[in-house]
């Protein structure tokens, strides 16, 4: 296609060239006919250099971008310019009875500022568009299909989720339905860790094959494998977000660094450390606990225990009561980005 893009490029150059020759152009010129001749031929090598940048390349990559938009995003998008081109025409048309020049450059103007600010407005608000005019009745969402986990929400599913395992249990307990997108990148990324030669890799590997062998079999949540989308993006992270971000998908993982690049491309997120940390129940200074102390903490004379649910308890003063059950009393919480941390005091009777 390219080649012949330049080679109607050289003939336009050509005939360019020869419109823009005028006979008084070399005619008192030694040489003439070799100028006149040159002249045309550099015309055609610029035609045939140029022309693919100005048509070719700015087309491929205007589709290029339309195809990384969602429907959402597309939609929002041709709506916008409308809206913006119809209030251009209406300020045009006072704005026209000014003097020229400017009657005819301040419209045009106005006309391609209001179309492309409100072509970037509606697509930033697609999301309270859609809300505000399911509200007032104007468009319906299609009911989802019956039957298993087909209905409910799509949700990509990053390696870290799948390897940690929790998110069978989730699913078991209901609180994670619809259905799971795996990307055959993230599958990739999993057989590559099982067939790792280290040991824990390769285990935590295998326990990833095992979680979506479990998925595959439960009724709340049907697992889906896509091909990968992306085959241009290298890192598996921006493959998810790019996947997400084209088909208003949900990213369910547990790594910190994805959770925030998710988020700042506009991409919700469900963190599985974030639900861990929401549902552990909430402790106060001076409430009661029982801990069992196994072992010492970082500062000289601490013990450290855990509750069930995995939160850290240090006890100060309580390295002489390793491997013993204590009533101890909360004196304060600290939050982490790891989690909650619980400082305490044994309890006196």
């Amino acid at each position: 296609m390219i080649r012949i893009i330049r080679i109607l490029g050289a003939g336009l150059g050509a005939i360019f060239g020869l419109a823009l020759l005028t006979p008084q152009l070399f005619a008192d010129r030694e040489y003439g006919g070799a100028l006149v001749a040159a002249w045309v031929v550099a015309w055609a090598v610029t035609g045939f250099a140029v022309l693919p940048y100005v048509t070719i390349v700015p087309a491929t990559w205007l589709v290029r971008e339309v195809q990384r938009l969602s429907t959402a995003e597309f939609v929002a998008a041709i709506g916008g310019l409308l809206i913006g081109l119809l209030m251009g025409l209406l300020l045009g048309v006072p704005l026209s009875a000014l003097p020229d020049p400017f009657g005819i450059w301040v419209p045009l103007g106005v006309s391609i500022i209001l179309g492309l600010g409100m072509m970037g407005l509606t697509v930033a608000k697609r999301d309270d568009l859609i809300a505000a005019a399911e509200a007032i009745g104007v468009i319906r969402r299609p009911a989802p299909p019956d039957g298993g986990g087909s209905a409910g929400p799509r949700i990509v599913v990053d390696t870290s989720a799948v390897i940690d395992g929790r998110v069978a249990d989730i699913v078991d307990a209901g609180f994670l339905y619809g259905r799971l997108v795996i990307s055959r990148a993230v599958l990739d990324e999993i057989q590559r860790i099982a067939d790792s030669s280290d040991t824990l890799r390769r285990n935590r590997g295998r326990r990833g094959l095992e979680i979506l062998a479990r998925l595959q079999k439960d009724e709340r949540a049907s697992v889906e494998i896509v091909d990968d989308a992306n085959p241009s993006i290298a890192e598996v992270d921006q493959k998810l977000v790019a996947l997400a971000s084209s088909l208003d998908r949900l990213i369910l993982t547990n790594d910190f660094n994805l959770n925030r690049v998710a988020e700042l491309q506009g991409v919700r997120v469900l963190n599985v450390n974030g639900l861990a940390n929401a549902v552990k129940p909430a402790l106060l200074p001076g409430e009661v606990l029982r801990v069992r102390v196994i072992q010492e903490g970082k500062e000289a004379g601490q013990g450290v225990g855990f509750l069930d649910d995995g939160t850290m308890i240090v006890v100060e003063g309580g390295a002489r009561l390793i491997e013993r059950d204590v009533d101890v009393t909360v004196t304060r919480v600290l939050q982490t980005v790891a989690g909650r941390m619980i400082f305490s005091q044994p309890r006196v009777d």
